[in-house]
């Protein structure tokens, strides 16, 4: 690729010159009777980013100086794309629809309404820090009607409406939601989009994230990002804290029935309550008190084990606690079943489905960053955690 080093403005090539310059084509040299085009008055096109080190963040803006109209204008990056862009009504600039990323070399080539032409080009400065993030669910999965479109950031988001902006959620069948932002559970800064409603089955949901050339305030984007999925059956899982139950309902109708014991009530060993997703299938897992603050307590093997929360509530197999399934409630935190049940349940549930936990024998309601905490919040509520609200 070719470089104008440091541009100020872009000199069009001899062609552009002499049909701007409206001068006669004469076929005398130097001094003759008509002139020539390099005798004819030079008109520019500039560009507002020039160099080798333009600030990225802003629209590429090329301008006619004088003469006809612009007719097409193309700026191609470095990586074989193009910047969309349109002319404005009076014919002389041209606005990019998207801004300039950091890091990228671009070619810019004009045509006017004559025929002329005009090439040029510029880079942008490196990014002091880049901005990447992590997209949930994964991409082209199947997940149930309680599953939110998640994304945390590497780096801290301090520009959120601006980011938010380019976040594009498209579904099937036109489902409205809306974004939220929170802290992860990690610490690290977040955004979920929610439905108004659980998802209805078969709903095809895509995020397409344009966010290639935004500051976030705490680092650059330098790529796009496109994720989608699919909804699935239409089932979510009730558990009860006082009846000691828990129900798989699909499509309205229980289909599963099974004894359990929960969180002892009183303390930390408390289960929470309210609306949950599940988030992971983990199958075979080594349980450890320390983790979740409970001292030495436990460290075992768990089979079918089913997270529901950050802080490590889980439901799964609990054969150890069968003389309380279905009477009281007396594990550390989590929903036991006994091995045939809670295999039972794994293989019945998708990621994604809610788990409405009810009762009075909980320590309090599930955060909204501790997992997927935000069906919780009443509509109204969560919509006023966007950033463009």
């Amino acid at each position: 690729m070719s470089r104008i080093p440091v541009p100020a403005a872009l000199f069009v090539t001899a062609a552009l010159a002499a049909t701007l310059g409206g001068c006669g084509g004469g076929a005398g040299g130097p001094g003759g009777a008509g002139g020539s085009a390099e005798e004819a008055p030079r008109t520019r096109v500039s560009v507002n980013l020039t160099g080798e080190r333009a600030k990225a963040g802003a629209p590429v803006v090329v301008t006619l100086a004088e003469g006809p109209r612009l007719q097409q204008v193309t700026v191609t990056d470095d990586k074989g794309g193009n910047l969309a862009g349109k002319v404005g009504a009076d014919g002389k600039t041209w606005t990019s629809l998207r801004p300039a990323a950091p890091g990228t070399s671009y070619a810019v080539e004009v045509r006017d309404t004559d025929g002329g032409s005009a090439k040029a080009s510029f880079a942008t400065a490196e990014p002091e820090r880049v901005n990447k993030l992590t997209l949930a669910p994964g991409k082209n999965t199947t997940v149930g009607i309680g599953q939110p479109l998640s994304i945390v950031f590497d780096h801290p988001v301090k520009n959120k409406a601006a980011v938010e902006r380019q976040l594009k959620v498209t579904a099937s069948n036109g489902t409205e939601g809306s974004w939220g932002w929170m802290q992860d559970w990690s610490g690290k800064d977040r955004v979920d989009w929610r439905p108004k409603e659980y998802w209805k089955p078969g709903t095809k949901v895509t995020l397409n994230a344009d966010l290639n050339g935004i500051d976030s305030g705490g680092g650059w984007f330098v790529r796009d990002y496109t994720t989608g999925f699919t909804v699935g059956r239409n089932q979510l899982v009730k558990v009860d804290l006082e009846a000691h139950r828990l129900k798989l309902l699909r499509d309205g109708q229980v289909v599963k029935d099974v004894p359990m014991s929960a969180g002892t009530p009183g303390g930390e060993k408390a289960s929470w309550r309210g609306k949950t997703v599940l988030m992971a299938k983990e199958g075979t897992i080594n349980m450890r008190s320390e983790t979740v603050g409970l001292g030495d307590a436990y460290d075992k093997m768990v089979d079918y084990s089913m997270r529901l929360t950050w802080s490590g509530m889980y439901a799964h197999a609990a054969p150890w606690n069968a003389a309380y399934f279905g009477s009281a409630n007396k594990s550390s935190g989590c929903i036991g079943m006994s091995d045939a049940n809670a295999r039972s349940v794994y293989e019945a549930v998708q990621v994604g489905d809610p788990f409405e936990i009810t009762g009075s024998d909980a320590k309090g309601t599930q955060a909204l960053n501790n997992g997927y905490g935000e069906w919780n919040l009443s509509w109204a509520d969560w919509q006023a955690k966007s950033a463009l609200r």
